[in-house]
């Protein structure tokens, strides 16, 4: 019994010190950024959602719709917003920004990146965990968080845009 208790001992330290490895390797590298004007595809490992790709229905995430009158700010609201859920900016351009998350136990990086689709209107995007095969569903919903605060305060800007051109 005491021998059982000890080799389990030892099997959870060496989990455990190998997540702490696993996370100091995820703070090398970053997002793989824009390929031929699209997000990466997401690799053949659950940890990743990615809303270019609709035929990837195991990693397939919706675009987030730009109503008409809703993309005033829309980068700087998109940068703002990732920023307010713990993301750090890594990359801006006038259509694209990459963000990096990191977990609090381990420090396992997240790289979390979105596109602009001007001539679809829509927003695409990609977040996929640096290593390791599972992430415990954080990617995915990390994405719908981030589509449904977006989505949230274009409806609210498309909504006051509306308002005011009816009093003219």
């Amino acid at each position: 019994m005491k021998t059982a208790l000890i080799i389990a001992s030892l099997l959870i330290a060496a989990f455990v010190i190998y997540l702490f490895i696993l996370g100091a390797m995820s703070r090398n590298g970053k997002a793989p950024g824009l390929i031929e004007g699209s997000l990466a595809r997401c690799p053949d490992k659950p940890n990743c959602v990615c809303s270019e790709y609709d035929k990837d229905t195991r990693h397939y995430i919706p675009p987030i719709a730009i109503p008409e009158h809703g993309a005033g700010h829309l980068l700087s609201d998109i940068k703002n917003t990732i920023i307010d859920m713990g993301g750090s900016i890594q990359v801006e351009t006038d259509q694209y920004l990459a963000a990096s998350f990191s977990s609090d136990l381990f420090g396992f990086v997240d790289d979390f990146e979105v596109r602009i689709d001007s001539s679809r209107h829509v927003i695409h995007m990609r977040s996929a965990s640096r290593v390791g095969t599972s992430d415990l569903g954080v990617n995915r919903k990390r994405a719908k968080a981030f589509s449904t605060r977006i989505t949230r305060m274009m409806t609210s800007m498309e909504q006051s845009s509306i308002a005011l051109s009816d009093r003219t």
